[in-house]
């Protein structure tokens, strides 16, 4: 096969979701509202979040970040699906394609962390309350959101910048709909030994080391909760946790199964459409289940929405 070398390789074809062509307007339509739908939940959630002055606590501290980041994670990778969608066109660029993935992998691992950090707050709320004021100040939350930062940013340059070395082929498509990185790694004529080296050693540390604290956190919310007397108290504290950790599960259970131990025997078809899972519906219920079924959140958006009304009139 002609080898051609990145600097020449100009664009890659993003085969996109396995949808039937006389179906691709109805799955624009539902693609393109969930996303319409995660960015404006979201952005409420950031909304909601500094108007009032009751949210600014630790907890909606990490869900603004959360909320921000899971607009930026959902706008990497769907509108170009949807205007490939639309205009049946499959072509990206070379550069874009390497931008898109360096912005993927640094969402991913802000992601992570980010759930990381809040699943820890949830502890120390639910585990040592006494201690939660003294611990979980403005300077140790500042200092998650910043180190959570730096490792998702080492992490993705340090996939990029290995996947800039790389050769690929004349073969040039990519059956996605959006720059996988593993994707490319197959395309390449160079040895991706030590990319897949890098990329199992980074997933573990960005995202199996994340999982296992959020699961002792949530086991240790368990252990407590069956501590409560009252079976009111103990259904409060299950729907609340309950559906985080179902989010989590989704999430991290889709990526774990795709990129850290990956079947040999999965077609793309399948990996693609179990993508949708984390890049699409995990932002679109991350609101929905970590804020807006909140009393606190809902009591905001009930105010705003009286205040709204009497301007209105």
């Amino acid at each position: 096969m002609k080898r051609e070398n990145q600097s020449r390789m100009s664009e890659f074809l993003l085969l996109g979701l396995p949808i039937w062509p006389e179906h691709q307007g109805v799955f624009f339509a539902l693609f393109l509202d969930m996303h319409l739908t995660t960015v404006l939940g979201n952005l409420l959630i950031v909304l909601l979040i500094r108007l009032d002055a009751r949210l600014h606590t630790p907890m909606y501290f990490f869900l603004s970040h959360l909320a921000l980041t899971d607009v930026s994670f959902s706008s990497v990778t769907v509108p170009k699906m949807l205007i490939n969608m639309q205009t049946q066109g499959q072509s990206i660029p070379y550069a874009g394609c390497i931008t898109q993935i360096y912005f993927f992998l640094f969402f991913t691992g802000l992601d992570d962390f980010l759930l990381t950090s809040m699943a820890y707050d949830q502890y120390m709320a639910i585990c040592h309350p006494l201690h939660y004021s003294t611990i979980m100040g403005q300077g140790l939350c500042t200092l998650l959101i910043t180190v959570s930062w730096i490792l998702s940013c080492a992490n993705a340059l340090c996939h990029t910048l290995l996947l800039t070395r790389l050769s690929f082929c004349a073969d040039h498509t990519i059956p996605h709909f959006f720059c996988d990185l593993g994707a490319l790694l197959k395309l390449s004529c160079s040895d991706t030994s030590l990319n897949e080296l890098v990329t199992f050693t980074a997933g573990v540390t960005v995202i199996v080391l994340p999982l296992v604290c959020i699961l002792i956190s949530h086991g240790c919310f368990g252990a407590t909760i069956l501590k409560v007397p009252s079976s009111k108290g103990i259904c409060k504290a299950l729907s609340t946790y309950g559906s985080h950790l179902s989010v989590v599960s989704l999430y991290y259970g889709t990526i774990i199964g795709l990129y850290i131990f990956p079947s040999s025997s999965a077609c793309w078809d399948k990996i693609t459409t179990a993508s949708v899972m984390y890049t699409v519906v995990t932002p679109l219920l991350n609101p929905f289940s970590y804020s807006l079924r909140n009393r606190d959140m809902k009591g905001t958006l009930e105010k705003l929405l009286h205040r709204a009304k009497v301007l209105s009139q």
